[in-house]
C-alpha cells in the first residue's frame, strides 16, 4: 500500500468518524429527530467531499475499512434478537402475519403510487425493494429491470424518513410496546430503522433485527413473484 493510498484511507475513516461523532453530539443536546446521526452524518460528510471537491468514488474506496465493519455489526445483531427468543416462542403467528401484511403493502404502496404518477418500469422496480436492506434490494430491483444506483437512493430515503418520522407516528397512534417499535422499524426502515431501534430498547433491537432479516427474504420472493402476476 503506497502512500497516496494510506493518506486516503486515513483521510476518509477520520471524514466518517468525526462527521458521526458529530452529528451524535448534535443529536443529544438537542433530541430533535431531524439531526438523527444517519442523516446528519451523512450530509456533513457530502458537504465535505462537495467543498473539497473530492470525487465519491474516491471517498469510497478510502472508507472502505468502515464499510467492512457493517458485516460484523449486523451479524452481532443477533445478540440481542437471541436474547428475546423466549418471547418470540408466543409470537409466531403475529410475527408472520405482520411480516407479510408490511412485505406487500410496501411493495404494492411503493410500485402503485409511482404508477399513478406516471413513472416507468424502471423506476417503479428501483421503488419496489426499498424496504428491503440495501444488499437485497440492490439486486432485486437490478434483476427486475430497475436502476441499481436509484434502488439504493430509495433505501436509504425509506430508512432516514422512517427514522425521523417513527417517534411522532407511534406517538400519534398510541404504539408504546417495544416489540411492536422494533419489529415495524426494521421491517419499513431495515438497517437505519434497527439503529433507531437501539434508543428504544434492546427489546426493539432484538425485534427489529428480526424484522429486517425476515423481510429481506420475503422481498426477494415478492418482488418477482408480483411482477409475474402483471
Amino acid at each position: 500500500m503506497d502512500a497516496t493510498t494510506i493518506s486516503t484511507v486515513l483521510a476518509a475513516t477520520l471524514l466518517t468518524l468525526a462527521a458521526y461523532a458529530l452529528a451524535v453530539y448534535a443529536y443529544r443536546r438537542t433530541g430533535w429527530n431531524l439531526l438523527l446521526p444517519v442523516l446528519t452524518g451523512a450530509t456533513i460528510v457530502v458537504a465535505v467531499l462537495m467543498l473539497a471537491a473530492v470525487p465519491y468514488s474516491t471517498y469510497r474506496s478510502g472508507a472502505a475499512v468502515v464499510s467492512w465493519l457493517a458485516g460484523p455489526a449486523t451479524v452481532a445483531l443477533a445478540l440481542p434478537l437471541y436474547r428475546q427468543r423466549h418471547r418470540l416462542r408466543g409470537l409466531v403467528v403475529p410475527v408472520v402475519g405482520a411480516l407479510l401484511v408490511g412485505s406487500v403493502t410496501a411493495v404494492v404502496s411503493a410500485v402503485g403510487i409511482a404508477w399513478l404518477l406516471g413513472a416507468d418500469w424502471a423506476l417503479m422496480m428501483s421503488l419496489a425493494p426499498k424496504s428491503a436492506t440495501m444488499p437485497v434490494a440492490i439486486p432485486v430491483a437490478d434483476r427486475m429491470g430497475g436502476s441499481p444506483s436509484l434502488s439504493a437512493v430509495s433505501v436509504a430515503l425509506t430508512g432516514i424518513a422512517a427514522a425521523v418520522l417513527s417517534g411522532g407516528l407511534f406517538s400519534l397512534l398510541g404504539v408504546r410496546n417495544d416489540v411492536v417499535q422494533g419489529f415495524a422499524l426494521g421491517e419499513s426502515a431495515h438497517a437505519i430503522g434497527t439503529a433507531r431501534a437501539v434508543q428504544i430498547s434492546e427489546t426493539a433491537v432484538g425485534f427489529s433485527a428480526l424484522a429486517m432479516g425476515l423481510n429481506a427474504i420475503a422481498t426477494s420472493v415478492l418482488v418477482p413473484l408480483m411482477v409475474g402476476l402483471l
